[in-house]
């Protein structure tokens, strides 16, 4: 690469699709095909209920989607336990989702990694794994989703790495909601893997009433591109714009510069 190459890259999440929603999306797919963008983040709770039939009604909603479309589950789509025929409707809708693994945007130099994610909490508040089995089972699962959210960023071969999550990887991009449920949000595990494979940027979910954005803290972008949050601004879909330097360009910038010159929104 020789030069500046810019990549709009579309997110949404929570869109909590039911089966009486026909035509709801509508706007918010017509704002990607016409937004020059190059791919379509979709960061879980795509379903209302985790039902198939909701599945079935938000693929033939995004049927219209010209542009890559690669995204992760939330705890939504996991709610009837029919997480693996939910799955299996979204990819066949055009859906490439991820749980531990990655995709590498075809034509660009970007590459996702993802995984759902899971609670735990932030910073010095976050659960530690001792005491009963449940509170080491409930710490190992944060654990095992941010070990996931590792080995995809690891797999990723193109220069800019994109995570993406649906539970939050830091708290600033969860300010705004009740304190009380801070910890089941997200953790701070998701972070730490975030800043040690030096992604780009990530993009989640969950947080309804949290914050648009934040930073890592190594200075990563971290967009909360939750419904709720988006039409607080009057959006239906967050469009972030991508910067792919020349090469060699990283090599000359300071630590912790690169993330931040690589991204304007």
């Amino acid at each position: 690469m020789t030069t500046n190459e810019t990549i709009r890259i579309a997110a949404v999440g929570d869109l909590h699709c039911r089966v009486n929603r026909a035509g709801h999306f509508r706007q918010l797919v017509d704002e990607v095909n016409d937004g020059g963008c190059a791919v379509l983040l979709l960061c879980g709770d795509l379903t209302d209920h985790g039902q198939p039939d909701e599945a079935r009604a938000l693929a033939d909603e995004l049927s219209r989607v010209r542009v890559p479309m690669v995204g992760v589950l939330g705890n939504h789509d996991l709610n009837s336990d029919q997480g693996g025929e939910v799955s299996a409707i979204l990819r066949e809708g055009g859906v490439f989702l991820l749980d531990g693994d990655h995709y590498e945007l075809k034509g660009h130099p970007v590459g996702f990694a993802g995984t759902k994610g899971f609670a735990g909490g932030f910073g010095r508040s976050s659960l530690q794994g001792f005491g009963e089995e449940v509170i080491k089972s409930f710490v190992y699962e944060a654990v095992r989703e941010s070990l996931k959210l590792e080995a995809a960023l690891v797999q990723v071969t193109s220069p800019i790495k994109i995570a993406v999550t649906h539970y939050a990887p830091i708290r600033a991009t969860c300010e705004g909601e009740n304190p009380e449920i801070m910890p089941f949000l997200g953790t701070s595990r998701l972070g730490d893997s975030i800043d040690t494979y030096r992604a780009a940027a990530a993009f989640h979910g969950h947080a309804h009433y949290g914050t648009a954005t934040g930073r890592t803290p190594r200075g990563i972008p971290v967009y909360n591109v939750a419904t709720p949050v988006l039409r607080r601004s009057d959006q239906r879909v967050r469009i972030v714009e991508v910067e792919a330097r020349p090469a060699g360009a990283e090599a000359e910038a300071p630590e912790g510069a690169e993330e931040e010159s690589r991204l304007r929104h």
